[in-house]
Parts: structure tokens; C-alpha cells; sequence
């Protein structure tokens, strides 16, 4: 059986067994008016708990047509800087609105050689990387967080060094902020030019808004055109049937309600470059709580290893079904469409798919809990660094040290039979997470661990368990919230690594590489405090080290 939902440029596609099970939730959400009532803002749909934050977050209902105002401020803006020689943009920011601007810059492109760089990252080779580039070019985005406060001083240092001061210095800073925030008032201070964020949308659901779309439009790309995709699907969110968002969101939400409460999502000729990392934050963090949720488990092709078929996993392609013979042909959903639409769609999708489940959307109650742990560690006198205590390693191979409580590795006397170890504590049911605080430029590599964890996982266990890989502290905004507040059956293995050339943080008692570690540490310490399994890996030689790694998963 397959049924087919298609609108405003998007088509949804479900297939088999997802048939039935989602009928069922569709029926439910129709008989209950959600599509009217989330189109007209209904705080209410998650409950009485959940509306009062809510009421403050639903502006992204509107943001194909209330952005339409800011993409027309920013295209004077954008051509100037280009003009000006300022064709290099660095947006340093984090989570979704982070990921939207990558995909839409990856995606659509820019315009005369443009560039647009992400940097959602403390660690100090991949910034030290950035900043080895042509500051000259370079015009910085700057967005919330703890991150993007420590890189601003960073490059505010990087231009002064570079001979820019006074108003060209401020001029190379655009900060996105909502008005009255300490981040404005800060801008203003130093004489940035600022541009409001809405102050009733969050970054999660933001990619439309003013936090996604400055950096992507000043680095070239038309946002107007994925406001134009957008408003055309936006026509058929109100309809009860014939609506493809609502279609989606019945689907996640009745496998979240079932025994597929992994959302394995491939990319299959889709056209849209860096999506799959954004829908991973969405999903995992708007509906991974209370112990409920869908884990986003997103892989690199319809090939890869942890794609097949299995009994708690719902596959997704973003792209067309494949249509000759093999593991992408029996998936449950696929989604096509445009960049643009894709955004509201899977908005949309995931807040309908929350209010089923039972779960605020907009909530991050256990992200926190990560910050929190990392401010404590950061915590020090007046001018003197943090310090983080480490126990000694319980294994070292080669370049490897293998952190892990006591027992965990059961006398594992190798790396392969320590990394079996890891796989083997994985809950049946559950999860592997892999999360490397390294440089996505100059560590790669370790991306590359995900697809070896999930083959090694289907030898050494009696079934395989998903793995999913993310980039620290990305994560923490990203599935963070999700390994927290979702079911608590993952388990964790952290890569860390030596620092060469770290990079002090001007104005604070601690260098790039020091907030790092203790970003690492704060979130194993939370992971630990919860009871799941967490071994951590550093690597004393980066490239030795990863080498390694997939040497003894091979």
C-alpha cells in the first residue's frame, strides 16, 4: 500500500505498514482540528503546561511572509559588503539556525564566489584554521551562545592584530540579537551593526528567521526564493487532508508512538546539501524529552550501514525512492521538495508529532544541565584557569587513551576488544552515540568512525544498534537534548584530542582548547550522572589516533 501527499512543491510518500499506523494519528489530528489550529496559533495544542512558552514561540508560522521585510533590508547590505570586498562570511553561531544557514548556503549557493563558513565550534585547531584565511575578506555573523561570545572576542582580536581598528573593526561584525538582549546591548557597546532576531521564534524553529537567513543572505544566496518555496506550501497547512506536513507529522509521531522510535533519515539525490544535519536537530531536540521522542539517526546513503531494514528503526529518504532493487526501495517515507518548503514542512511535521507524543516542542529542559556542568568547570579565581580533573586512562594504545569507570571494559586488553566492549553496553533496543570534540576540517576522519561502529555493532551483538555520529559541541545543541531527555537507553562514546597551538580567549581566564574540554566534560559528567554507559577517547596524536580507530573497527 502507498499513499502519496503532495502540495505547494512537496511530496510525501508513505509506504506499507506506515500506512495504517499513520491513518490512524491523521484521522485523530483531524477529528481534533489541529491543522486549523496550529496555522492560527493556538498556544494550547501541547497542553496548559506548555502554552504559556508556547505563546512566545509560534512566530515561525509566519516567517515566509513577516522575513520577507528582512530579506529586502539585507540585500542592500549584502551588496555592499560584496563590494567593499567583504565576500568571505564566517557566522559563528550554534544549533539550528546554525545548520539552516550551512544547508541554505550549501544548497543554493552564493553568488561572484562567495563564501559562507560556520564556525559552531570551540575547538582551536578548525578556528585557528579560519583564521589562517584572508581576514581581509572576512565579515563575521555573530549569533547566541557561549561559543559564538568566545570566537567574537577572538576575531575582535584577530582584526585589531591585523591593523583594523575604530569604525572599520566595528564594521566587520553584524550581530543578530533579540532586542533588549545582553548580546544587543553588548553590540551596541562596540558599535556593531545589529539586526533584531524575532523574539517569538527560537533558534530550533527558526530557519526562516532572521537567525538563519542573515549570514546565508549576506554571503550571497537569494533567501527571497526560499520564502517563495515556503509561502507555496504554507497555502496547504490549514487543509485537514491534502497537506503533506500533516501527513509527515502523523507518520514520526505514530512510529514514536510505536516500537520504530529511530528515525534513520538518507539522503537519495535530494539536492539539498547539509538538510539531513538540520532535520537531525529538530527532531531529536523538539521531541527527545521526558523520556519519549524519536532519535534522529541520520547516515550517508541508502547504503550505508545502519539503513537496513530492522525492527525499531523508520526509514526515511530525502529524495526519491530508489527504484532499482535494495534497501532504500522498502523505506517508509520519503520526502521531496525544495530547500525552502523542506523548512516548514518538517517544522510543522515535528510540532504536530509532539503534541501526539505528549511532549513541548519548544522546551529544552535538559539542555541546561550540559551548560550548567561547563560553567562550573570554567569556574576559577580571577585570572587563573579552569583546571579539569581526569582520572589516569584504564587502557592506552598507541595514540589512543581510553577513559571509562571502572569494569566498563571488562579487561579489555586492545582497542578492538575495548571498543567491543562499548558496543556490547549498548541497551538492547537503544543506541550508540559518538560524539568527537575535534576539527570537522582537520579531523574528518572521524566522521567516518559511524558507518565502521554500525558494521562492527551487527558482529559483535545478537542485534545491531543504530549509531549516530555528531560533532561536539554541536551536538549539545543539536541531539544533546534528546541523549538527556529521550529514552534512556543510549550509550556513549566521546572522542577528544590533544591541543597544538591553542587559542587564548581575550577578556576570560581561559584559552579555546580549555572551553572545549570542559564543554566535553561537563556533558560526560551529566551522561554519567544519569546512569547511561560513557567511555571517552582522547587522542594524544589526532590523525594517529583516528587512524587507529578504524584500523581495530575494520
Amino acid at each position: 500500500m502507498t499513499s502519496v501527499v503532495t502540495a505547494g512543491g512537496i511530496s510525501v510518500t508513505i509506504r506499507g505498514a506506515v500506512v495504517d499506523e499513520s491513518e490512524t494519528v491523521l484521522d485523530r489530528l483531524v477529528s481534533d482540528g489541529v491543522p486549523g489550529s496550529l496555522t492560527s496559533g493556538n498556544a494550547n495544542l501541547w497542553g496548559p503546561d506548555a502554552a504559556p512558552l508556547a505563546a512566545r514561540r509560534l512566530g515561525w508560522l509566519d516567517l515566509p511572509e513577516t522575513s520577507r521585510s528582512l530579506a529586502a533590508r539585507l540585500a542592500d547590505p549584502a551588496a555592499e559588503a560584496r563590494e567593499a570586498g567583504l565576500d568571505r562570511v564566517v557566522l559563528l553561531g550554534a544549533g539550528g539556525s546554525a545548520l539552516a544557514a550551512d544547508a541554505m548556503f550549501r544548497t543554493a549557493g552564493g553568488s561572484g564566489g562567495t563564501e559562507l563558513i560556520v564556525l559552531d565550534t570551540s575547538d582551536p585547531h578548525e578556528v585557528s584554521g579560519v583564521l589562517s584565511g584572508d581576514l581581509d575578506r572576512t565579515l563575521v555573523v555573530v549569533g547566541e551562545g557561549v561559543e559564538a561570545e568566545a570566537l567574537r572576542r577572538v576575531f575582535g582580536r584577530a582584526f585589531a592584530e591585523a591593523g583594523l581598528g575604530g569604525a572599520e573593526l566595528a564594521r566587520r561584525f553584524v550581530v543578530v540579537a533579540e532586542e533588549g538582549s545582553e548580546l544587543e546591548y553588548a553590540a551596541q557597546d562596540a558599535g556593531h551593526h545589529i539586526v533584531h532576531a524575532e523574539g517569538d521564534v527560537d533558534a530550533r524553529f527558526g530557519a526562516l528567521g532572521a537567525r538563519g537567513l542573515v549570514a546565508a543572505a549576506l554571503a550571497g544566496v537569494d533567501v527571497t526564493v526560499l520564502l517563495d518555496e515556503a509561502s507555496r506550501l504554507a497555502r496547504a497547512l490549514r487543509q485537514p487532508y491534502d497537506n503533506p506536513a500533516l501527513a509527515l507529522g502523523a507518520a514520526l509521531a505514530a512510529s514514536a508512538l510505536g516500537a520504530r522510535d529511530k528515525l534513520v533519515i538518507a539522503d537519495h539525490g535530494s539536492g539539498l546539501d547539509g538538510f539531513a544535519a538540520w532535520a537531525e536537530q529538530l527532531v531529536g531536540g523538539a521531541m527527545g524529552k521526558d523520556g519519549k521522542g524519536l532519535l534522529p539517526v541520520v547516515v550517508e546513503s541508502v547504503d550505508a550501514p545502519g539503513f537496513e531494514l530492522s525492527d525499531d528503526l523508520r526509514r526515511v529518504i530525502l529524495g526519491r525512492r530508489p527504484d532499482e532493487p535494495g534497501p532504500g526501495r522498502e523505506a517508509g517515507v520519503s520526502v521531496a521538495g525544495p530547500l525552502g518548503a523542506q523548512f516548514l514542512l518538517w517544522e510543522y511535521a515535528v510540532a504536530v508529532a509532539c503534541r501526539v507524543i505528549g511532549v513541548d516542542p519548544f522546551a529544552e529542559p535538559d539542555v541546561a544541565q550540559s551548560a550548567e556542568s561547563t560553567a562550573a568547570l570554567l569556574r576559577s579565581e580571577e585570572g587563573a584557569a579552569p583546571t579539569v580533573v581526569a582520572r589516569p586512562p584504564e587502557l592506552v594504545a598507541g595514540a589512543v587513551e581510553v577513559h571509562a569507570p571502572e569494569g566498563v571494559l571488562r579487561g579489555a586488553q586492545t582497542l578492538t576488544e575495548a571498543l567491543d566492549a562499548v558496543l556490547e553496553d549498548v541497551p538492547d533496543g537503544g543506541y550508540l552515540a559518538a560524539v568527537a570534540y575535534l576539527d570537522r576540517a582537520g579531523d574528518a576522519a572521524a566522521a567516518g568512525l559511524r558507518p565502521l561502529l554500525a558494521a562492527r555493532g551487527a558482529k559483535v551483538r545478537r542485534r545491531p544498534a543504530p549509531v549516530t555520529f555528531g560533532w561536539g559541541p554541536r551536538a549539545l545543541h543539536t541531539a544533546g537534548q534528546y541523549h538527556k531527555g529521550g529514552p534512556p537507553n543510549g550509550a556513549f562514546l566521546q572522542l577528544t584530542g590533544a591541543v597544538t597551538g591553542d587559542v587564548p580567549v581575550p577578556g576570560r581566564p581561559y584559552s579555546l582548547g580549555e572551553l572545549q574540554l570542559a564543554q566535553a566534560f561537563g556533558d560526560l559528567r551529566v551522561i554519567r550522572s544519569l546512569g547511561r554507559p560513557a567511555v571517552r577517547l582522547h587522542l594524544r596524536d589526532r590523525a594517529e589516533g583516528l587512524a587507529q580507530l578504524a584500523e581495530a573497527l575494520a
